[in-house]
């Protein structure tokens, strides 16, 4: 397996289309070896759509981002070339990610229920669950992107969810994002608002600070209750 992802970081330089498409083939076989092939297409499908949300929205903001590029048990990214210059289009950016992901995660619930397709609806769960815990104020999750729009302090909220969720499913997956999440921590922890740089990156309009809170707040509150619903359904008490 280790040889297979050297080849294909390899071929990179050969496009980066044939490095997405690679590296989602190599992400659906080892799903597949554990969990069958048609729920690995699906979930990788449902990734895929999250991460296209953000490079579609990178390049209406005219930022300059690579294609997805897919590891197992990791999940995805858009390499960002360029950098937002301000908060605002850093939510933006951000926020596309879990809305278009919502949205693929809808289609499979609604032709679940159509259908009675146990498989779809298990690949809705698997997306609302997936966008939901991308929402989690903390960077560099996504939730850590928009919720930075209010203030970076917000973040301070979102570690100790994460070490909530390490203690209830401990996960290899949790620590590598703390280990990221840690330099941002230090920095909210030492943020000074009216530090001139602070002011011009995180300075937004009232007017799109309530947008996005507001949006934020509704998809984290529709993604919890679709994934609690789901999991009533899939897992019924007795």
């Amino acid at each position: 397996m280790l040889k297979a992802l050297l080849l294909l970081f390899k071929a990179g330089k050969f496009g980066p289309i044939l490095l997405t498409c690679g590296t989602m083939l190599l992400s659906i076989a080892v799903y597949a070896s554990m969990y069958g092939w048609p729920y690995a297409v699906g979930f990788i499908g449902l990734i895929f759509v999250h991460e296209m949300g953000h490079f579609v929205a990178a390049k209406q903001r005219g930022l300059n981002v690579g294609a997805p590029t897919f590891i197992p048990f990791v999940g995805a990214w858009i390499e960002m070339k360029d950098q937002p210059h301000d908060v605002e289009t850093e939510a933006y950016v951000g926020l596309a990610g879990p809305f278009t992901g919502t949205l693929g995660a809808l289609a499979c619930y609604y032709y679940g229920r159509t259908y009675d397709d146990q498989l779809l609806l298990a690949l809705a769960y698997a997306g609302f669950m997936l966008n939901l815990f991308n929402l989690i104020p903390l960077s560099p999750l996504d939730g850590g992107r928009v919720s930075a729009v209010l203030s970076p302090r917000i973040w301070l909220v979102g570690a100790p969810i994460l070490v909530a969720l390490f203690f209830y499913m401990p996960s290899p997956l949790l620590i590598m994002i703390a280990i990221f999440a840690w330099p941002n921590l230090r920095r909210a922890l030492h943020y000074n608002p009216d530090d001139p740089a602070n002011a011009a990156y995180y300075g937004i309009s009232l007017e799109h600070r309530l947008f996005y809170t507001g949006f934020y707040l509704g998809l984290t509150c529709f993604l919890a209750l679709m994934s609690y619903d789901l999991h009533q359904m899939l897992h019924p008490h007795p």
